[in-house]
């Protein structure tokens, strides 16, 4: 074990804004330790969305990365016997981390010529509540709400659900609210599992 804790590192500002959060992003961006080139993604992908948008480039950005930035997370509890998924609060520092990386890791999968265009694109649509940074939060979201009332309605009732029908009535949940039919139809068959009662919405 450690002897003592490691020192916290200081972050400079960039040396265009002056902001300690940007040069945590062009940090997340960086590559093989090209950090010259990560400052050029990044300024030049706020250029263009002050260029599409005309607004502040910063401020856009900004909103986009509190749009996709998770406020609570899932951890496993055991209790009484059985494995529970109950939300918790993320750390400041762990939550801008979070937002941070979903932005970046979904802008290098987009299909735009070049990296600063591919993080221009998710940035305006993590700005209008689109995008797939935005629906990766959505997601856990209504995860973690659903966990949350599978476990206060087992407590409440003094019941005790099998792994296996808490998991697939939570997957049914969240699939269905997010319209992915056949997702959850492929996970039943791949699992020989079956739910008579599921209806879905058409």
């Amino acid at each position: 074990m450690r002897k003592s804790k490691p020192k916290k590192r200081v972050i400079l500002p960039d040396p265009k804004f002056g902001e300690q959060i940007v040069t945590k992003f062009i940090n997340n961006i960086m590559l093989k330790g090209k950090k010259n080139l990560a400052h050029e993604i990044f300024y030049n992908a706020i250029d263009v969305v002050a260029e599409r948008t005309k607004e502040d480039g910063l401020e856009v950005w900004k909103k986009a990365l509190a749009n996709v930035t998770p406020s609570v997370e899932v951890k496993s509890r055991r209790i009484g016997g059985a494995n529970f998924q109950i939300p918790t609060e993320i750390r400041p520092d762990r939550k801008q981390s979070i937002g941070m990386k979903h932005l970046i890791g979904f802008a290098r999968k987009r299909n735009e010529k070049s990296m600063a265009l591919k993080l221009a694109g998710e940035i305006m649509a993590a700005y209008k509540e689109e995008g797939a940074a935005f629906k990766k939060k959505r997601i856990r979201t209504v995860w973690q709400k659903q966990t949350k009332r599978l476990h206060t309605s087992d407590k409440n009732n003094k019941t005790q659900k099998s792994s296996e029908s808490a998991f697939v009535s939570l997957f049914i949940d969240v699939i269905s609210s997010e319209a992915r039919k056949p997702s959850a139809n492929r996970f039943l068959t791949t699992f020989g599992m079956t739910n008579n009662k599921l209806k879905w919405q058409t």
